[in-house]
């Protein structure tokens, strides 16, 4: 397939970038800087872009077969974070100028407040308030393609912490929800392989199981 990927230079794209083209896909990595990326392929094409400009995005997005995001932004403790609504505002409408239908997009587990309510004492008490103002920013996005965007083959991909190595052989467990939970409904694991999370997005280029649904993943 043809892929324009967002957010390829952060640790979760790079994973995904190296699969894509190891599958044999044809990849458009759209960036903020060019010379971050270091993968030389020659099915990569690598070009700088405004994530935020659905003008700039849709002469990148034509004849292309699925557009990829994962894109993130930092926390901040004392004010609101809109860099997942605003980029995904304008990804949107860039799809429906250059007519592309399917996204896939990555947020976290947790994004519905009350879905922590299990959640280890230190993930609860500690880490949700601490990066609240993205978990709130990743709902809003979620949200916004639930409600406005039934026009688009999406998917949220809903990951744990995410650990920077590659892709392992596990079983990959999946829940249409806010986390995976375990026979007694807490959560099974605290974290995933950020290789795991390229390759089960990738997967779902091949599958309509997860089409206009939230999908919380993490490995066996």
């Amino acid at each position: 397939m043809k892929l324009s990927v967002l957010g390829a230079t952060g640790q979760s794209g790079q994973f995904l970038v190296s699969q894509a083209l190891q599958q044999g896909h044809e990849v458009t990595a759209l960036v903020r800087n060019v010379t971050k990326l270091t993968i030389q392929h020659k099915n990569l094409k690598v070009v700088e872009a405004n994530i935020f400009s659905a003008e700039l995005l849709s002469g990148h997005f034509q004849g292309q077969d699925a557009v990829i995001s994962c894109l993130g932004f930092p926390y901040k403790i004392f004010s609101a974070i809109s860099g997942y609504t605003d980029s995904m505002e304008a990804i949107v409408a860039a799809m429906r100028l250059a007519r592309v239908n399917r996204v896939i997009t990555m947020t976290s587990w947790y994004t519905s407040p009350e879905s922590g309510q299990n959640a280890p004492l230190m993930v609860r008490f500690l880490l949700l308030p601490l990066i609240r103002s993205v978990l709130s920013n990743m709902k809003q996005m979620e949200n916004y393609l639930e409600k406005e965007c039934s026009d688009l083959s999406w998917t949220v991909v809903r990951p744990p912490g995410l650990q920077n190595v590659p892709a392992t052989d596990k079983e990959i467990l999946t829940h249409e929800g806010y986390f995976v939970p375990d026979p007694n409904g807490y959560p099974v694991t605290n974290s995933v392989a950020r290789g795991d999370v390229a390759r089960f997005m990738l997967s779902l280029l091949n599958s309509n199981e997860w089409i206009k649904k939230g999908v919380a993943m993490c490995t066996n």
